[in-house]
């Protein structure tokens, strides 16, 4: 019975015991599965974040590949609109280096400066790889070419303190490259002249190469040696001077705001008539800007003009805002050979309001044929009237040689139908775009809450000028206002009390309605 017992009770256990592991078993293979389906799964998710990353690098390669497709359509247009100037004035430049040098006369050099200017069509047939012949090579081929072009071009030369994109500060240098580029495209000659800065961009400057030969320059009573550089910006001939003696001048790290500023830039404008002079150049227009090459006005014409064979060559003087003037005691004039005393006087350099001192932005407007006042929104009179800053008597004699030019700008680089940052590209043939860069700029400067899609923007740009009509902008402003428009100015102003004026005139109004702030492309 107890035998009976203990084997049915043997067999109750051992009953009980397959299933718990056959569970244990089956867990274990579930268990197993589970690990190896999560394997798999973090595999897969592995392989499609591989496949995605090499889908953006495809995307990534073919836009690259896209955009220097264009930049080479681009640049083959460029080269194709750049090659003839570039030509013409890489000759100019090495017929410099050949009258400097001794191999050939003035006389020789100005025959050979207007067989160029004058043959241009000819010069990409006749002319090749010029900065690789040697100077005796190609004089033998200047002797060959010898066709007469029945065009007449004239011979525009700047002597100007900022050309863009190798030196610029404001609006000077991108004003002197377009105008320089320009003129060129349409068969004029256009050379410019700039001091050797330190600080200028040489990778933009083509062919640079430095003449072997030094010139000399009136200066303190002395002459002093300079060493001459040339080279090719957009198709436009460039010369930089570089002093020896006063190598300091240029060696700085700003362009402008020193205290012998006037002493600097007197240098370079007596160091750039006398190369005129060394070089045998008889251009038809000298075309000077702001106070910085003003000297050259009473220079030309007290000293040069009468001596130098230039008596064709007229002065062209471009002010760019009557606010920097450059007032200097008069007994500094003699440091470029200027006679202070035939100056200093009222209807010459005396300065209209302290009478003891010399003008120098004034001597550019009494000396120069013909003046032009940069401005897109004032008349002559309101510029003569308003902003002339002490100047109104000088340009109320001198009214009828001024000439009034707008601001302009560069449209190969401002073209919304194919600037890459805009959010959508447009044209004037098709504006549909234009609606998207709209709402995208009012959401950017945070004013869309206020405005939508149909909401007129008035857009007003001052690109570090000198005189803010604070009145007109006000004006403007209302009117704006009044019929529902968003207004947004950008911009800032040379003049401190200018810049006052702004911002009290933001406080007076609505912050969300109108935004100032500093010059940003």
């Amino acid at each position: 019975m107890e035998l009976e017992n203990h084997n049915d009770t043997e067999m109750f256990q051992e009953s009980f015991q397959p299933p718990d592991r056959e569970l244990e078993m089956k867990n274990s293979d579930i268990w197993k599965l589970f690990k190896d389906a999560q394997r798999n799964i973090l595999y897969l998710n592995k392989q499609r974040l591989m496949a995605m990353e090499e889908l953006n690098k495809t995307q990534r390669e073919k836009q690259i590949l896209i955009d220097r497709i264009e930049k080479l359509e681009l640049g083959k247009q460029a080269n194709m609109q750049q090659e003839k100037p570039a030509i013409c004035s890489e000759l100019l430049l090495r017929i410099d280096s050949l009258v400097l040098t001794g191999m050939i006369s003035k006389g020789e050099a100005s025959n050979f400066r207007r067989l160029v200017t004058e043959n241009k069509v000819g010069l990409l047939d006749a002319f090749s790889e010029i900065w690789q012949k040697r100077d005796s090579e190609l004089l033998e081929e200047l002797h060959l070419f010898s066709d007469e072009s029945k065009r007449k071009a004239f011979h525009v030369i700047h002597i100007c303190t900022e050309m863009a994109p190798v030196v610029s500060v404001g609006s000077l240098g991108s004003y002197v490259t377009g105008l320089s580029w320009a003129l060129q495209r349409k068969g004029n000659l256009v050379e410019i002249i700039l001091p050797k800065y330190t600080s200028l961009d040489l990778d933009q400057v083509k062919g640079l190469r430095k003449v072997e030969a030094e010139f000399y320059s009136y200066f303190n009573g002395q002459s002093h040696g300079n060493r001459i550089w040339t080279g090719v910006v957009y198709g436009i001939g460039v010369t930089l001077i570089e002093p020896i003696f006063y190598l300091g001048l240029f060696n700085r790290e700003k362009i402008y705001g020193y205290s012998d500023d006037f002493e600097r830039f007197t240098y370079f404008s007596r160091a750039s008539l006398d190369y005129l002079v060394k070089s045998g150049k008889q251009p038809d227009i000298l075309h000077i800007h702001n106070w910085e090459t003003a000297i050259i006005g009473p220079l030309f014409w007290d000293i040069f003009v009468n001596n130098q064979g230039l008596g064709s060559t007229r002065i062209l003087f471009t002010c760019h805002g009557f606010g920097s003037q450059c007032l200097e005691k008069p007994d500094k004039l003699a440091l470029c050979g200027l006679d202070p005393s035939r100056l200093h006087r009222a209807d010459r350099l005396q300065d209209n309001s302290k009478r003891h001192l010399v003008n120098i932005l004034k001597g550019g407007i009494v000396y120069s044929n013909k003046v032009v006042m940069m401005s897109s929104i004032h008349s002559k009179s309101r510029i003569i009237r308003s902003l002339s800053h002490g100047l109104e008597p000088t340009l109320s004699i001198h009214k009828e040689k001024l000439l009034l030019a707008p601001y302009g700008l560069d449209d190969t680089v401002w073209d919304p139908s194919k600037d890459k940052h805009l959010p959508a590209k447009y044209s004037a043939d098709d504006t549909k775009g234009k609606t998207i860069c709209k709402v995208a700029l009012l959401q950017q400067l945070g004013l869309s809450r206020h405005a939508s899609s149909s909401t007129t923007v008035v857009g007003c740009i001052y690109s570090n000028f000198t005189d803010v009509d604070i009145e007109n902008l006000k004006s403007a402003f209302r009117l704006a206002s009044r019929r529902g428009a968003q207004f947004i100015f950008m911009g800032t102003s040379k003049v401190e009390s200018v810049n006052t004026a702004l911002e009290l005139f933001k406080k007076e109004i609505k912050v969300n309605t109108l935004l100032y702030f500093g010059y940003n492309s």
